[in-house]
């Protein structure tokens, strides 16, 4: 079938509704100046940065993505069937919008709203499934969506479409626990307050082998290390500040007490910084926190969905690669 003309295509919404200058540069500095400097990982996601992620994602020591696509191959239409179909579809993290766009032929959503803190990448990501997808109603929403899920009702198409937000990958082993509780909990309620039968769908990276994950995270072609030295060029932009990515290397590690992978960058030699006009010294070896993510037991992240508000649950494990599908709704 022949592509529409451009000039046939529906635009599709779009609303930029990050928080930008005094909010972000207060935060960075507030974990630039602390006593153990950590930098929020949602800044890892500018425009490389996302690209970047999408290139681990490929990468043969990390087997998420294909553990994903393996339960959506194998199950997808188990899956739809549980989640329903005809739902407007709210992608949490969009990246691409490759991992909804393969579910687009299972669920039929009534509409595909994508959020993502990049947005010149969420733009891009939209214009291509625009092309394949002329009929389908999209929206792009450029945010910080931790910080809250009140989205434009303007932006989310039939108030009466019920709601399948959708988390996949791991990224909510960023939180640490008590903070994924709190952020689903927000999901919760966002399940409960348009029209009924609203659900999640999220993916969960589980407790493996302790070699196996610190691989994920420390690839040998060093993409991980790229992806997390990025996150100083964008805090050059952003503040300014004056980082030298020669000075810092990529760690990463897993802690087994705390079930969670670490990554920091740590300073090469001793170093001062520009952050802001004021200068922050790093001796060699001292370390900046920039990702937690923590790894879940099938029953361990069940119970976290339960306390959440959202007990009724169905899952499905890909045990070779560790991984589970959780499809989660409020009672």
């Amino acid at each position: 079938m022949d592509s529409p003309s451009p000039d046939r295509l529906q635009p599709f919404r779009f609303a930029d509704l990050r928080r930008g200058g005094d909010d972000a540069t207060a935060e960075l500095l507030a974990g630039l100046r602390a006593a153990r400097a950590a930098i929020p990982p949602k800044y890892f996601y500018d425009e490389l940065g996302s690209r970047l992620f999408a290139a681990i994602c490929c990468l043969p020591e990390y087997p998420l993505t294909r553990s994903e696509a393996r339960l959506f191959d194998g199950r997808g239409g188990e899956i739809a069937d549980a989640a329903g179909r005809g739902r407007l579809l709210i992608d949490l993290g969009a990246g691409d919008c490759g991992k909804a766009e393969r579910l687009f032929p299972l669920l039929a959503p009534a509409g595909y709203v994508a959020l993502d803190i990049s947005a010149d990448f969420l733009r891009e990501a939209l214009g291509r499934l625009r092309q394949r997808f002329p009929e389908l109603p999209l929206a792009g929403i450029a945010l910080d969506f931790t910080r809250g899920l009140d989205l434009p009702e303007e932006l989310l198409g039939p108030a009466e479409a019920p709601r399948l937000w959708f988390y996949p990958g791991s990224s909510i082993g960023n939180f640490a626990p008590e903070a994924a509780r709190a952020f689903l909990a927000r999901i919760a309620r966002a399940c409960c307050a348009t029209a009924p039968g609203g659900a999640l769908l999220i993916g969960v990276d589980l407790v493996k082998d302790k070699a196996a994950l610190e691989a994920a995270y420390d690839d040998a072609l060093g993409v991980t290390a790229a992806f997390n030295l990025n996150v100083l060029n964008h805090l050059n932009r952003l503040l300014p500040a004056d980082f030298d990515v020669a000075d810092w290397r990529h760690v990463a590690f897993f802690d087994p007490a705390a079930s969670r992978i670490e990554m920091h960058l740590e300073a090469r030699r001793a170093v001062a910084v520009k952050l802001a006009g004021q200068v922050r010294r790093f001796a060699a070896g001292e370390r900046i926190h920039t990702e937690d993510s923590y790894k879940w037991t099938p029953e361990g992240f069940a119970a976290l969905l339960a306390e959440a508000g959202l007990p009724k649950q169905r899952r499905w494990l890909d045990e070779e690669g560790g991984f589970a599908l959780f499809l989660a709704g409020p009672r």
